[in-house]
Parts: structure tokens; sequence; C-alpha cells
């Protein structure tokens, strides 16, 4: 019997499962730290390893961590060595007694070979990347030039925005019910919440002194580009789709002869960059292998049962979002998009997406799903790429949850004006603030600031906030998808033939 090969996303999903087996297989040891410790003028190696307390003391005070405690160690010795000039000592008890050793200089994980085969995944963002600028041009400008309808263009621009909008409310006020329903931040003792924000505090300094605000007259300045070919070097996606909108309109009003040469032009481009998403797919298995292998390997698992209840509440409410919320959308607005077609196509985008944790790296393996459920072109081109820049349900409902949390570790009971300010303020700056890279973690210091909330409060959730990245992105992209699903069927361009069986 000849052997049929395994559907992609079922090959992505066995190089998910995989690749964790092999990060815990290969796991960075979570009881052992390499330190280089200066004496007589003299670098030593040592490792640390079997502690069951370490103490680390600095001039700006001392603090104790437990035997699974590894990351905020880490954190907490790199902020002191950059914050003073004074020598940092670590204090290690355990089965060996008690280890001290003064003027530390370094301190660093062991690497195995989980974490030395990263680079092959990073080479799968980056192809992925390289891709989407080019097939997001390409197509948006064929897709707008050959609607030879600008109200159209400005009906499904509306629909998508609105959509957004919505969404985003949703999702925010979904977290924040969960807030108050776990109240995780009640079920954190003072002592792991000191530790957190002692380790995570310059992390926490630096986003809120990049000191971002909503200002709208300025955001819709920067929509346009000064200079469209840098706008393309810089991946500036808001003013790429600006650019390429103007261009596909201008197309309209020339010479049809000239018009289809350049139409004919980008559209081979856009056939060349989905092919080329086909051939990068090749390596996914093997990239989400490594990828999983390296994050499963470094992650300390003490961090996850320090904030269990919180990531119990954002979990939860990603999957009512996901799994509920999207499929109900879909049934109401787009009845001829089949439910379990859409869920199955869209697979290999979710994994991907939970792989990198980026919408815009996943855009390319997004447009193709949705190009196979039956979304056309044109639709596909303009509504994604927006939603990759804009749209982050997933990370508006982590918000959601994250201000009530912080609100209660402080000891701070929102009122519902303020929670209704939290859904407001969030909804906007989820639009307001789309440019700025780490966007989750700024958004969220504006709406701290909304309600009166401690900013530094960030500190806490830094830690795990790779792990909910992976988680939220999922949500990001089906959001993405099932507003392409809802604007193609409403604008009946929807092709119900189009979805292919496994």
């Amino acid at each position: 019997m000849k052997f049929r090969k395994p559907a992609l996303y079922i090959q992505i999903l066995l190089g998910l499962v995989l690749g964790a087996l092999f990060g815990l297989l290969f796991g960075v040891d979570q009881n052992l730290l390499i330190l280089e410790v200066e004496e007589d003028g003299q670098m030593q190696e040592v490792v640390l390893r079997d502690w069951e307390t370490v103490l680390l003391r600095s001039a700006e005070g001392e603090w104790r961590f437990g035997a699974k405690d590894q990351v905020e160690i880490m954190h907490l010795f790199r902020r002191l060595l950059k914050s003073t000039d004074a020598p940092v000592t670590v204090i290690a008890s355990g089965v060996k007694g008690e280890q001290r050793f003064e003027n530390v200089r370094s301190m660093r994980k062991e690497q195995t070979i989980a974490t030395v085969i990263k680079p092959l995944g990073d080479i799968f963002i980056r192809l992925l990347m390289m891709i989407a600028i080019p097939l997001v041009f390409a197509s948006l400008l064929v897709g707008v030039s050959s609607l030879h309808d600008i109200t159209k263009m400005a009906r499904i621009g509306g629909k998508t925005i609105g959509y957004y909008i919505l969404t985003t409310a949703l999702a925010i006020t979904i977290g924040v019910t969960l807030g108050n329903v776990v109240q995780p931040g009640k079920q954190m003792d003072t002592e792991a919440r000191d530790r957190l924000l002692a380790a995570y505090e310059e992390d926490a300094v630096a986003k809120i002194e990049q000191n971002i605000s909503v200002d709208f007259i300025d955001y819709l300045v920067n929509l346009v580009p000064k200079n469209a070919i840098r706008a393309l070097a810089d991946a500036e996606m808001l003013q790429i789709i600006f650019f390429a909108l103007l261009l596909g309109i201008s197309l309209l009003f020339i010479d049809r002869t000239k018009a289809d040469r350049v139409i004919g032009f980008f559209d081979a481009i856009s056939d060349a960059m989905i092919r080329m998403v086909d051939l990068v797919m090749l390596i996914a298995p093997y990239a989400v292998f490594a990828l999983i292998a390296a994050t499963i390997s470094e992650f300390g698992f003490g961090i996850l049962q320090t904030l269990i209840w919180y990531i119990i509440a954002v979990v939860a409410g990603l999957t009512v979002q996901t799994f509920l919320v999207y499929p109900l959308l879909l049934k109401t607005f787009a009845r001829d998009v089949p439910l379990w077609t859409f869920l199955r196509e869209l697979r290999p985008a979710q994994l991907v997406a939970f792989t990198t944790s980026s919408s815009a790296a996943t855009l390319p393996v997004t447009m193709e799903s949705c190009e196979n459920i039956g979304a056309p072109k044109s639709v596909t081109s303009f509504v994604l790429p927006l939603g990759a820049t804009i749209n982050m349900d997933g990370t508006a409902l982590y918000q959601g949850v994250a201000a009530v949390f912080i609100a209660q570790v402080y000891g701070m009971d929102l009122s519902l004006t303020q929670q209704l300010t939290v859904v407001l303020t969030a909804t906007l700056a989820s639009i307001g603030t789309a440019p700025v890279p780490g966007v989750g973690i700024i958004m969220l210091i504006i709406v701290l600031r909304s309600v009166g909330v401690p900013e530094t409060g960030i500190a806490l959730i830094l830690g795990v906030d790779r792990i909910l990245d992976m988680c939220r992105t999922i949500t990001n992209v089906t959001s993405d998808a099932t507003a392409t699903m809802i604007v193609a069927s409403t604008e009946k361009v929807f092709r119900s033939t189009a979805a292919q069986s496994d």
C-alpha cells in the first residue's frame, strides 16, 4: 500500500508535540546556574546546582529565592549588575550546605541541544516575514485595481473596521469579567509579589519610559508615508496598505492598456509569493519542532506556579473568544461559510501563530488558508494585513485580565466605572498604538494609567508574557480570518466550492 503523506497541519502538530517532548527531555536544568566570579583579578567559572534557596545581596538590599525561581534569579541579577557598580554576592543553601560567592560578574543558564537548534525556527520566521510585505503589497494592489468600484472598497473597509472594534471591545469585556470571577490577584502572596517586582523591575521601567500615548491625529498623519520605498523597507504595514490602496485606485483612472501591464506584473509577483509560501511551509514542521523545543527547554515552570490563576483566567478567556465567539459570529453573519471547513483550513495558520507568536509572520499562511476556504484575494489582501496590524483581540483580552489582576495584587477594587474605562481605553489603544513594537505591554500601561493602577505592576506578568503571547496570537489570527469570511460572505463574493477536503 502506498504511503499517504499526512496533511500539513498534521505534520505541524506532530512537530509541535514532538518538539515539546524533546524540550522536556533535553530541558535546561532549572536548578543549575553558571557563575563567573572574580577572585584576585582572575575570572573563575563556578557551577551552582541543587540549591534549596538562593540569596542575592547588593548595595540595594537582599532577596531570597526558592529552588524553582531560576528565571527570577537571573532577571534580578542582571538588573543589580546594571544598576550599581557594587559587587553582587550570591549565597546558596542546599544539600552541600551554604555556598557563598562574592563579586559575581555574570550568570547564565546551561546550553542544551534543544536550545542550540532554535536558529532553524528563527530562519523560518524570517522567511515568512520576508514574504509578507511583497505579498501584501502585490495582492492588495491587484485586488483594488480589479474592483472597478471605489465605493465597494469603502464598504469593505467600513465593515472591517467595525468588526475589529466590536470584537476588541467584546474580548476586553470577557477578560475583565473573568478577572473578577477568578480573582487571580487576591490569590498571590506578598512575598511572591515582591520577588517578581524586584526581578522584572528593569524591564517594566524600560517599557514605562517609552511614554506612549494615544494620539489619533498623529496616528492618522503617520498613515501617509513620506517615502513609499522606506515604508516597504521598514515593514510599516499601515503605510504600505495606504500606498497600495492609493496606487490601485489610481490605476483605475489611467489608460487601461498601461494599467493592465502594471496589474499583470504585480499579479505575477503575488502568485510567486504564494508559491514561495508553499515552499517555505515545507520546513514548517521542523521549524515548529525547533521553536517549541527551545521554548519548553528554557522556560522555568516555577513562575507558572506563582501565576497559575492569572494564566488560567487568560487562557480560559482566549478559549471562549476563539472557539465560542467567532463560530457564533460566523453562524450569524456568514452562514454560507462551512464552520468545519473554516476550522480545518485555518489549523496551519493557528499552529504557526502559536509557534511564532507573531500575526505578521503568520500573515502569508493566514492569507493562503482564507483563500483555500473561499475568500477572494481582493478581500484577503485588505482585511488580513489590516487585522495583523490593528486587530488584537487576544492581546486586548489579556489586558482586561491583567488590569484587574494587577489592581487586585495592590489591594485595589476597580469600580464598575473604572472597569468600563478599562474596556473603552483598551479598545481605543488597540488601534491608536498599533505601529509600536511590543504593543501589548505598551497598551496595558495606557490602560493602567487610565484607572490609576500602578504601572510598575506590569513587572508581575512579564515573566509569563512569552508563553501567553503564543496563546493570544492564535486568537488574533482567528479573529482576522473570521473578519475575512464575514466580509466575503456579506459582499457576496465567497466561493463556497473553493474549499477542498483534506
